[in-house]
């Protein structure tokens, strides 16, 4: 029986429409066609395929020859993007953030819910190698119950680049909102809601007009979440510490999958998001001492599942719900830094 082909846009084709999700897309020619994209730069779309019709404006990718839209646009548009591609029917994908605030994010919920449309949002971050990796650890009980879990996604970006959107002040501009969803998104999937959120946000680069430095504390019953990023960190390898009552696991290094996608090698060769031996996180316990393998990344199962989703009704990995309890986390760090002080979940 052939397969139904869902008919693909993509808004927006910078790092993550060009990047992240067209090589994906493009690797399942059978499930998913990408048919237009909306883009100011046709020549860097053409580049890529020829075949994709490129149009200027939103408004063409809600034609009903569409069946999912990925709206890959600047923060501040996600919200705006997305309602109107669902109004049109479409079943949408949301690169992070999901929404910019709680009532945006209930919003585009309630009227997916209402025409029975799939909403979600592109947390790849739950399939990268080491985030595979911690929980396995935690599945096999290796690290017993956690006590203190850190996660890091720094970098050492000392010169402010001028006119880019991320940097420039404006709605969802800011380190907050490009990489605390991911982090955010990670420690809900490992350990649920929280009791409270506390954060610290500030901007400590010379010229930097927008935060650049987060520090979210989320607190449970019996542990404790730091979620941290800073753009001013030489030495940004590390990514986690974390700690419980049989062992601690400390792992460094970003998954190999970003590199590899940014240098056009395809997400279906032999060897895909398998990091190399050196990279290998330390695991630390009675029972075992030493370089603990990593999982492979890969982000083909989002795909797969999104897939399923739209044709067969199969439920989400990442369900809307799941992106709201991210925003609500993001929500509450950048109310907590105004009032400083811990705010209930």
């Amino acid at each position: 029986m052939s397969k139904k082909q869902l008919q693909v846009a993509i808004a927006g084709f910078g790092l993550s429409g060009r990047y992240f999700h067209a090589p994906f897309l493009g690797a399942s020619p059978d499930r998913f066609a990408i048919k237009k994209v909306v883009s100011s730069r046709p020549d860097h779309v053409r580049a890529y395929d020829e075949a994709i019709e490129v149009v200027p404006h939103f408004e063409e990718v809600c034609r009903p020859d569409i069946d999912i839209v990925f709206v890959c646009t600047p923060n501040e548009f996600h919200f705006t993007h997305a309602k109107m591609a669902l109004e049109a029917g479409k079943n949408v994908v949301i690169e992070k953030p999901f929404a910019l605030n709680t009532q945006q994010a209930e919003t585009l919920i309630n009227i997916a819910q209402a025409n029975d449309l799939v909403l979600t949002a592109y947390q790849n971050r739950r399939w990268d190698a080491d985030f595979l990796t911690i929980q396995r650890l935690i599945t096999e009980d290796r690290l017993g119950e956690i006590i203190d879990y850190e996660a890091r996604f720094d970098r050492y970006r000392p010169d402010v680049p001028h006119g880019t959107w991320k940097e420039t002040p404006k709605d969802g501009a800011g380190n907050l909102y490009n990489l605390g969803p991911h982090l955010a998104d990670q420690a809900l999937a490992l350990f649920g809601t929280p009791k409270s959120v506390s954060a610290t946000i500030k901007t400590v680069r010379m010229g930097a007009l927008t935060d650049d430095y987060f520090d979210i504390r989320m607190e449970y019953r019996n542990k404790r979440v730091s979620l941290k990023s800073s753009l001013l960190v030489y030495e940004n390898s590390l990514r986690y510490a974390i700690h419980g009552t049989k062992g601690s696991f400390f792992k460094t290094g970003l998954d190999v999958q970003e590199a590899d996608l940014r240098a056009n090698k395809l997400p279906n060769g032999e060897g895909w998001g398998v990091e190399a031996a050196a990279q290998f996180g330390m695991l630390y316990s009675d029972a075992f001492t030493g370089a603990y393998p990593s999982e492979a990344g890969n982000y083909t199962p989002f795909y797969d599942n999104l897939y399923d989703a739209v044709v067969h009704k199969t439920p989400l990995h990442i369900k809307p719900s799941n992106a709201w309890n991210t925003t609500r986390v993001i929500d509450l760090a950048i109310e907590s830094n105004r009032l400083g002080q811990a705010l209930r979940f």
